[in-house]
């Protein structure tokens, strides 16, 4: 079963999963071997992202490597129950590509258990966004509370200060009619 893991130092190993995994060409319309290996769900420990890794058993090469967002979905592949595939923004040969991926194990469940938990995955990434979205909107209505708060203190103290310098400025005027006034 293929379940979530983190690499040494920024992250920890748990299960792995053997499997083939295939990109599909879209000039040949046909589907191309990427690799046997090993696929993992990597949880980043700072970020708490996470991606889907796998390496090619015997030299090591990634052959596929992309964040698990909320808009991804994973189905079984037609004819095949031990197959799935899902659309991914891979970054396996340095830079981003949509890839259309399909990924075969040995036994039927343990593909249903690889579907299960990319589901899992997909559902948390989409929870994620939503708490975020709501704290954002949250946290912006809390700054235009106090920006409303701090514009009505800034109208009503205006009038006080135009009164308190209306009055210095008549008290000034005053001393000086007072003083050019000769007395009696």
């Amino acid at each position: 079963m293929a379940s979530i893991s983190n690499e040494p130092e920024r992250e920890h190993r748990d299960e792995e999963e053997k499997s083939k995994l295939y990109r599909f060409d879209k000039d040949g319309s046909q589907w191309k071997e990427r690799g046997a290996g090993t696929v993992k769900f990597l949880k980043h420990k700072e970020s708490g992202k996470i991606r889907l890794v796998m390496r090619q058993s015997k030299t090591l090469k990634i052959c596929a490597n992309h964040l698990v967002t909320s808009g991804m979905s994973v189905q079984e592949h037609a004819g095949n129950d031990k197959s799935c595939v899902w659309h991914a923004r891979d970054f396996s040969d340095g830079e981003l590509k949509d890839e259309l991926f399909c990924i075969r194990f040995a036994s039927v469940e343990n593909c249903k258990a690889f579907m299960q938990k990319f589901k899992e995955v997909a559902d948390s990434e989409e929870e994620k966004e939503e708490s975020k979205e709501a704290s954002d909107t949250a946290g912006l209505l809390e700054k235009l509370t106090v920006e409303e708060k701090d514009t009505e203190e800034k109208k009503e103290e205006k009038p006080v200060e135009k009164v308190a310098s209306a009055e210095a400025e008549k008290a000034v005027e005053e001393k000086k009619t007072d003083e050019s006034v000769p007395s009696a």
